[in-house]
């Protein structure tokens, strides 16, 4: 049997252990519930950060004194709320999204609960705006969370050492995928999912290779499965 593959009341227990996690640890945010409501309403694809997950983001970017924060892959700005709430009003989000309705619904989300001075979205090929943002000068960023288009992280982790200094924390997210990552034998993989496969492999390997920076990895399950992340620490 494929290693992605758990029986269904494997996949209840994750659910259940995860909704325990967040009722027993999160406080109730309207905004954060309003976001997720109105993402599902407008029928955006359920692949957002989870409440556990972005509580995480949230108290890493605290832990790190984070003020600046780049975020490539928006969607409805769930987590792009949790940085807002972590930066404070003094603080700067800047978010990538290539889906102008992704944008336009998420802009609507961060302005109803009140950081649209805090966040902004811009929209485009991710690789392309973080070109014309390196000749236009931007400031080092405080963390960087990488939750786009996975065969292009290689060069987003590029472009987020770019833009960091020593004690920037970038995090790629989605690095384990439901186990895919690894070849596993008399599973076969669709051009898309090898495409993914690949930017992981090829991010794992600049991240271990670069001398800048310290890393780690976790495996998580939760509603959304097997999955996990990476957490690089800009050290020189």
């Amino acid at each position: 049997m494929p290693a992605h593959i758990f029986p269904a009341e494997t996949h209840a227990k994750f659910n259940a252990v995860d909704s325990w996690i967040s009722s027993s640890l999160i406080k109730p945010d309207d905004a954060l519930t309003s976001t997720l409501k109105t993402n599902a309403a407008s029928n955006l694809d359920p692949i957002n950060v989870i409440p556990n997950e972005g509580k995480f983001l949230h108290l890493l970017a605290r832990i790190n004194k984070s003020k600046r924060i780049l975020e490539i892959g928006t969607l409805g700005g769930y987590s792009a709320i949790w940085f807002a709430k972590a930066v404070g009003t003094d603080g700067k989000v800047i978010t990538l999204e290539v889906d102008q309705r992704h944008a336009d619904i998420a802009r609507g989300n961060i302005l109803r609960a009140g950081f649209a001075d805090v966040v902004e979205v811009k929209v485009g090929p991710a690789l392309t705006t973080l070109a014309s943002m390196e000749a236009e000068g931007t400031e080092p960023f405080d963390m960087v969370f990488i939750d786009a288009d996975k065969e292009n992280n290689p060069g987003y982790f590029e472009y987020a050492l770019k833009f960091s200094r020593v004690g920037t924390v970038i995090v790629v997210d989605n690095v384990v995928r439901q186990g895919r990552v690894l070849s596993v034998e008399g599973e076969t993989l669709d051009e898309s999912q090898e495409r993914t496969r690949k930017g992981i492999w090829d991010v794992f390997k600049k991240i271990g290779g670069e001398r800048r920076v310290e890393a780690t990895a976790l495996q998580t399950v939760g509603p959304k499965g097997w999955d996990g992340f990476a957490v690089a620490l800009v050290v020189e």
